[in-house]
């Protein structure tokens, strides 16, 4: 998954917090979410503030997707240190109980 898929497929699925999520598809949108609070609080605070209320939900569902990937409840994205070796963890390569692993990278 490339830098693009990934931030069509945060936004597509802003709400879907079911199925699961690759570490690129993770990765990509955290650093886009990153890129846009940095260049949004540059121009102004408060569309950094906007910037990052829009792409909450989003990133709330990429990051239980991605918990999902290694066959983990949603609620561990509020584990911190846990969250962080979940996102970084290789996701199951068959499927598991949250669905059929995520679609190859193209």
């Amino acid at each position: 998954m490339n830098f693009q898929t990934a931030i069509r497929s945060g936004f597509q699925n802003y709400a879907n917090f079911k199925g699961r999520a690759s570490r690129a598809e993770y990765w990509w949108w955290a650093l886009f979410t990153v890129i846009l609070s940095f260049l949004l609080s540059s121009i102004n605070s408060s569309l950094g503030d906007l910037g990052s209320l829009v792409t909450l939900l989003p990133s709330i569902a990429v990051a239980i997707r991605r918990v999902h990937d290694v066959d983990r409840a949603g609620w561990f994205i509020l584990v911190p240190f846990y969250n962080l070796y979940l996102v970084l963890r290789r996701g199951d390569s068959g499927e598991n109980r949250f669905g059929p692993p995520p679609p190859p990278s193209i």
